[in-house]
Order: structure tokens, then sequence, then C-alpha cells
């Protein structure tokens, strides 16, 4: 997934997203800080909506059951994935990928799943944490290789 397909998938969700929390178009637009109108133009297919508002549906409406059907259990994450191309540091606790998550590899106590939505691919440590997400399965499979590599040279240098 790219950019504009998140825009594109997300704009044509927007009206079952607002629809799903039972708000109003007025309410939505106010949270969401467009006008009713735009709203309307982005439900009826007319106008896609920005990149920001994608973001902020996202973040706002992460539990959302459309938009983790469409997007997988971290909304965020496909976001922030896409925007800075890759993730490469610690973030939040997972809950492991029991459901939307299959494991692809396993290095040490670290292990690569891929996204069965969005496709998209994370490492977790054994507790869980994620440590890093990216569309590529090559950079993921290296990344996957050179954490396992630097947990044996920690384990090595502690003994």
């Amino acid at each position: 997934m790219n950019r504009e397909q998140i825009i594109q998938l997300i704009s044509n969700k927007m009206r079952l997203i607002r629809l799903e929390k039972n708000y109003s178009q007025d309410k939505m637009a106010d949270i969401m800080g467009i006008s009713k109108k735009t709203l309307i133009q982005i439900e009826k297919g007319r106008t896609l909506s920005s990149w920001t508002n994608v973001i902020a549906v996202c973040a706002l409406f992460r539990d959302s059951e459309i938009l983790q059907s469409v997007l997988g259990d971290e909304p965020l994450e496909i976001i922030e994935t896409i925007a800075h191309n890759g993730i490469e540091r610690p973030i939040d606790k997972s809950m492991g990928g029991r459901v939307w998550w299959k494991e692809i590899e396993i290095k040490g106590d670290y292990r690569l799943q891929q996204n069965i939505i969005s496709q998209h691919y994370r490492i977790l440590d054994g507790k869980n944490y994620r440590w890093y997400s990216s569309l590529e399965y090559e950079e993921a499979s290296i990344r996957l290789y050179e954490l396992a590599q630097d947990e044996i040279a920690d384990s090595k240098r502690r003994t």
C-alpha cells in the first residue's frame, strides 16, 4: 500500500466509519476539523480526503471495525510506516499478532510477521514489542537478521 491507496481506501469508507459511530455529518465534520460540505463531497465520492484527514481518521477512529477491516488491527502503524517509509525503533507493545498477523520467520527472540490485510511487515521481540515496520519484505528480513545478530553479540558480551 502507498499513500494514494490509503487515501482512496479511507475516503471510500468515511461514511461507513461515521455511521458505525452513529455520528451525524455535522458531528463527524466537527471532530475531523473539516466543513460539513467537504465531508459530504468525500462521502459521495466527489473528492478524496486529504492525507491529513486520513491520519486524523486513523487516529480518532482506530478502534473502528470498518477501519480495522481494511487496515488491520493497528491503523496508525500503517500510516506511520507509510509516512516514514518504515519504522526502525522499538515502539508500543502489541498483542503479539494473534488475529491480523501471520508468522513469516523467527530468528532468536525476534519474529517477522506480515499483516494479512495491509500486507506490511513488522518485527516483534519475545515480549511483543514492535521493533520495526516496513512495506518491503527484503528490508524487514535483513533487519530481522541484524536484530538477531545484535542479540547474539549482546549475550556474548554479558558472559
